[in-house]
Protein backbone atom coordinates (compact mmCIF):
# COMPACT_ATOMS: atom_id res chain seq x y z
CA UNK A 1 0.00 0.00 0.00
CA UNK A 2 3.15 2.31 1.04
CA UNK A 3 4.22 1.64 -2.70
CA UNK A 4 0.93 2.33 -4.61
CA UNK A 5 0.56 5.42 -2.14
CA UNK A 6 3.60 6.58 -3.01
CA UNK A 7 3.43 6.47 -6.54
CA UNK A 8 -0.03 8.37 -6.63
CA UNK A 9 1.81 10.74 -4.68
CA UNK A 10 3.92 11.60 -7.54
CA UNK A 11 1.03 13.27 -9.61
CA UNK A 12 -0.31 15.93 -6.81
CA UNK A 13 3.72 17.01 -6.64
CA UNK A 14 4.11 17.92 -10.19
CA UNK A 15 4.36 22.05 -10.11
CA UNK A 16 2.96 22.30 -13.54
CA UNK A 17 0.20 20.21 -12.12
CA UNK A 18 -0.41 23.13 -9.33
CA UNK A 19 -0.17 25.59 -12.26
CA UNK A 20 -3.16 24.02 -14.22
CA UNK A 21 -5.24 23.88 -11.36
CA UNK A 22 -4.94 27.12 -10.60
CA UNK A 23 -5.53 28.35 -14.24
CA UNK A 24 -8.81 25.95 -14.39
CA UNK A 25 -10.07 27.63 -10.94
CA UNK A 26 -9.87 31.02 -12.25
CA UNK A 27 -11.68 30.02 -15.41
CA UNK A 28 -14.54 28.89 -13.20
CA UNK A 29 -14.95 30.58 -10.41
CA UNK A 30 -17.22 33.40 -10.74
CA UNK A 31 -16.25 35.96 -8.29
CA UNK A 32 -13.93 38.21 -10.49
CA UNK A 33 -11.50 38.93 -7.48
CA UNK A 34 -10.80 35.27 -6.72
CA UNK A 35 -10.53 34.84 -10.41
CA UNK A 36 -7.61 37.39 -10.64
CA UNK A 37 -5.99 35.80 -7.27
CA UNK A 38 -6.06 32.67 -8.97
CA UNK A 39 -4.35 34.00 -12.52
CA UNK A 40 -1.62 35.71 -10.52
CA UNK A 41 -0.89 32.81 -8.24
CA UNK A 42 -0.71 30.44 -11.45
CA UNK A 43 1.59 33.04 -13.33
CA UNK A 44 3.81 33.59 -10.22
CA UNK A 45 4.41 29.54 -10.13
CA UNK A 46 4.59 29.52 -14.27
CA UNK A 47 7.83 32.11 -13.22
CA UNK A 48 9.26 30.33 -10.56
CA UNK A 49 9.23 26.56 -11.43
CA UNK A 50 10.33 27.61 -15.12
CA UNK A 51 13.54 29.55 -13.88
CA UNK A 52 16.32 27.31 -14.66
CA UNK A 53 18.60 29.46 -12.27
CA UNK A 54 16.75 29.13 -9.53
CA UNK A 55 15.94 25.56 -9.70
CA UNK A 56 19.77 25.04 -10.24
CA UNK A 57 20.24 26.73 -7.31
CA UNK A 58 17.94 24.37 -4.92
CA UNK A 59 19.04 21.52 -6.23
CA UNK A 60 22.60 22.25 -6.09
CA UNK A 61 21.74 23.08 -2.18
CA UNK A 62 19.71 20.01 -2.09
CA UNK A 63 22.67 17.46 -3.24
CA UNK A 64 25.08 15.71 -1.49
CA UNK A 65 28.52 16.64 -3.69
CA UNK A 66 31.08 14.41 -5.07
CA UNK A 67 33.58 12.78 -3.63
CA UNK A 68 36.80 12.99 -5.89
CA UNK A 69 37.70 9.52 -7.93
CA UNK A 70 41.38 9.62 -6.14
CA UNK A 71 40.37 10.30 -2.99
CA UNK A 72 37.89 7.14 -2.74
CA UNK A 73 39.28 4.71 -0.09
CA UNK A 74 39.52 0.69 -1.10
CA UNK A 75 36.32 -0.89 -0.65
CA UNK A 76 34.87 -4.72 0.13
CA UNK A 77 32.00 -3.87 -1.89
CA UNK A 78 29.57 -1.07 -3.63
CA UNK A 79 26.04 -0.87 -3.17
CA UNK A 80 24.14 0.22 -6.28
CA UNK A 81 20.52 1.62 -5.81
CA UNK A 82 18.53 1.26 -8.47
CA UNK A 83 15.96 2.82 -10.30
CA UNK A 84 17.88 4.24 -13.34
CA UNK A 85 16.88 1.14 -16.06
CA UNK A 86 13.45 0.83 -17.85
CA UNK A 87 12.35 -2.25 -19.40
CA UNK A 88 9.95 -2.68 -22.24
CA UNK A 89 8.10 -5.56 -23.58
CA UNK A 90 7.86 -4.17 -27.23
CA UNK A 91 12.10 -4.13 -27.61
CA UNK A 92 13.35 -7.18 -24.91
CA UNK A 93 16.41 -7.87 -26.42
CA UNK A 94 18.47 -5.08 -24.45
CA UNK A 95 19.07 -3.11 -21.59
CA UNK A 96 16.90 0.44 -21.02
CA UNK A 97 18.84 3.20 -19.40
CA UNK A 98 17.87 6.74 -18.62
CA UNK A 99 20.04 9.66 -16.83
CA UNK A 100 20.62 7.88 -13.65
CA UNK A 101 23.14 5.52 -15.17
CA UNK A 102 25.93 7.14 -13.74
CA UNK A 103 24.80 5.18 -10.75
CA UNK A 104 26.17 2.17 -12.15
CA UNK A 105 28.87 3.74 -14.76
CA UNK A 106 30.91 4.99 -11.72
CA UNK A 107 30.80 2.39 -9.69
CA UNK A 108 32.09 0.18 -12.93
CA UNK A 109 35.06 3.05 -12.99
CA UNK A 110 35.93 2.51 -9.67
CA UNK A 111 36.25 -0.96 -9.89
CA UNK A 112 38.30 -0.67 -12.72
CA UNK A 113 40.53 1.55 -10.81
CA UNK A 114 40.66 -0.89 -7.88
CA UNK A 115 38.80 0.59 -5.36
CA UNK A 116 36.22 -1.78 -4.80
CA UNK A 117 36.13 -5.70 -5.48
CA UNK A 118 32.09 -6.51 -5.95
CA UNK A 119 28.50 -5.36 -6.55
CA UNK A 120 25.58 -5.18 -4.56
CA UNK A 121 23.00 -4.42 -6.56
CA UNK A 122 19.63 -3.85 -4.80
CA UNK A 123 15.99 -3.21 -6.73
CA UNK A 124 13.19 -4.42 -8.13
CA UNK A 125 11.17 -3.53 -11.24
CA UNK A 126 9.14 -0.82 -10.05
CA UNK A 127 5.95 -1.56 -11.61
CA UNK A 128 2.64 -0.66 -10.06
CA UNK A 129 0.78 -3.17 -12.20
CA UNK A 130 2.56 -5.61 -14.09
CA UNK A 131 5.90 -7.74 -13.55
CA UNK A 132 9.11 -6.47 -15.80
CA UNK A 133 12.10 -7.96 -15.22
CA UNK A 134 14.34 -6.86 -11.47
CA UNK A 135 16.41 -3.63 -12.68
CA UNK A 136 19.10 -5.64 -10.38
CA UNK A 137 19.25 -7.65 -13.34
CA UNK A 138 19.41 -5.76 -15.47
CA UNK A 139 22.16 -3.51 -14.36
CA UNK A 140 24.08 -6.73 -13.98
CA UNK A 141 23.82 -7.80 -17.86
CA UNK A 142 25.24 -4.93 -18.31
CA UNK A 143 28.36 -5.42 -15.81
CA UNK A 144 28.62 -8.53 -17.07
CA UNK A 145 29.34 -7.39 -20.55
CA UNK A 146 31.56 -4.80 -19.47
CA UNK A 147 33.25 -8.07 -18.10
CA UNK A 148 32.92 -7.77 -14.50
CA UNK A 149 33.11 -11.66 -13.53
CA UNK A 150 29.70 -12.77 -12.22
CA UNK A 151 31.35 -14.04 -8.68
CA UNK A 152 31.70 -10.15 -8.06
CA UNK A 153 27.71 -9.40 -8.93
CA UNK A 154 25.52 -9.82 -6.34
CA UNK A 155 21.84 -8.73 -7.15
CA UNK A 156 19.15 -8.21 -4.66
CA UNK A 157 15.75 -8.09 -6.85
CA UNK A 158 12.66 -7.76 -4.65
CA UNK A 159 13.30 -4.03 -3.18
CA UNK A 160 10.54 -1.35 -4.62
CA UNK A 161 11.68 1.80 -2.16
CA UNK A 162 14.77 2.68 -0.66
CA UNK A 163 13.43 1.54 2.51
CA UNK A 164 13.37 -2.01 1.64
CA UNK A 165 16.79 -1.49 -0.60
CA UNK A 166 18.11 -1.05 3.08
CA UNK A 167 16.50 -3.84 4.96
CA UNK A 168 16.56 -6.12 1.94
CA UNK A 169 20.45 -5.16 1.95
CA UNK A 170 21.07 -5.63 5.73
CA UNK A 171 19.39 -8.84 5.63
CA UNK A 172 22.09 -10.47 2.19
CA UNK A 173 25.19 -8.73 4.44
CA UNK A 174 24.24 -10.82 7.38
CA UNK A 175 24.83 -13.64 5.36
CA UNK A 176 28.31 -12.39 3.81
CA UNK A 177 30.07 -10.60 7.06
CA UNK A 178 33.62 -10.84 4.68
CA UNK A 179 31.98 -7.74 3.28
CA UNK A 180 33.08 -5.25 5.78
CA UNK A 181 34.21 -2.07 4.15
CA UNK A 182 30.90 -0.55 2.16
CA UNK A 183 30.09 2.05 -0.09
CA UNK A 184 26.64 3.72 -1.11
CA UNK A 185 26.06 4.60 -4.34
CA UNK A 186 23.02 6.41 -5.59
CA UNK A 187 21.66 9.66 -7.47
CA UNK A 188 23.35 13.04 -5.41
CA UNK A 189 19.40 14.23 -4.88
CA UNK A 190 18.48 10.93 -3.33
CA UNK A 191 21.67 10.57 -0.99
CA UNK A 192 20.49 12.03 2.10
CA UNK A 193 17.34 9.84 2.49
CA UNK A 194 19.24 6.40 1.16
CA UNK A 195 22.04 7.23 3.72
CA UNK A 196 19.84 7.57 6.43
CA UNK A 197 17.42 4.12 5.56
CA UNK A 198 20.70 2.15 5.32
CA UNK A 199 21.86 3.50 9.06
CA UNK A 200 18.33 2.98 9.90
CA UNK A 201 18.91 -0.74 9.11
CA UNK A 202 22.02 -1.04 10.80
CA UNK A 203 24.37 -1.16 7.27
CA UNK A 204 27.02 1.53 7.87
CA UNK A 205 28.59 2.64 4.36
CA UNK A 206 30.51 5.59 3.18
CA UNK A 207 29.07 7.72 0.74
CA UNK A 208 29.37 8.00 -3.19
CA UNK A 209 26.99 10.59 -5.06
CA UNK A 210 26.30 10.22 -8.82
CA UNK A 211 24.20 11.53 -11.25
CA UNK A 212 23.99 15.31 -10.62
CA UNK A 213 21.60 17.57 -11.73
CA UNK A 214 23.19 20.40 -10.40
CA UNK A 215 25.27 22.61 -12.46
CA UNK A 216 27.66 24.85 -12.48
CA UNK A 217 25.96 28.56 -12.11
CA UNK A 218 25.75 30.50 -15.19
CA UNK A 219 24.75 34.19 -15.19
CA UNK A 220 23.28 34.04 -19.21
CA UNK A 221 20.07 35.17 -20.01
CA UNK A 222 19.20 31.58 -21.05
CA UNK A 223 19.83 30.56 -17.76
CA UNK A 224 18.54 33.65 -16.03
CA UNK A 225 15.30 34.96 -17.70
CA UNK A 226 14.28 32.73 -20.49
CA UNK A 227 12.07 30.18 -18.94
CA UNK A 228 13.53 26.27 -19.41
CA UNK A 229 10.15 23.32 -19.45
CA UNK A 230 13.40 21.01 -18.09
CA UNK A 231 12.94 23.19 -14.67
CA UNK A 232 9.66 22.04 -14.08
CA UNK A 233 11.03 18.56 -14.32
CA UNK A 234 13.83 19.30 -11.94
CA UNK A 235 11.30 21.11 -9.60
CA UNK A 236 9.23 18.14 -9.77
CA UNK A 237 12.36 15.60 -8.83
CA UNK A 238 13.65 17.64 -6.01
CA UNK A 239 9.74 18.01 -4.73
CA UNK A 240 9.39 14.50 -4.25
CA UNK A 241 12.34 13.41 -3.21
CA UNK A 242 12.35 16.36 -0.37
CA UNK A 243 8.81 15.30 0.35
CA UNK A 244 10.07 11.75 0.00
CA UNK A 245 12.82 12.28 2.92
CA UNK A 246 9.99 14.37 5.28
CA UNK A 247 7.78 11.06 4.93
CA UNK A 248 10.38 8.53 6.09
CA UNK A 249 11.89 10.68 9.06
CA UNK A 250 8.14 11.04 10.24
CA UNK A 251 7.49 7.41 9.65
CA UNK A 252 10.62 6.78 11.17
CA UNK A 253 12.85 4.99 8.14
CA UNK A 254 15.57 7.15 8.43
Amino acid sequence: MFFILSKLLQLFLMPLVWVLALLLLAIFIKRPSLKRTFLLAATGLLLLFSNPFLENEAMRAWEIGAVPMNQVKNYDAAIILTGVTRYREDIPDRVHTSKGADRFLHPLQLYRLGKIKKFIITGGDGKVLGKGIPEAEQIEKVLLMAGVPEEAIYTEGNSRNTRENALNTAAFLKQHPELKKLLLVTSAFHMRRSEGCFRKAGVQADTFSADFYGKERAFTPDEIIIPSADAFEGWHLLIHEITGYIVYKLMGYC
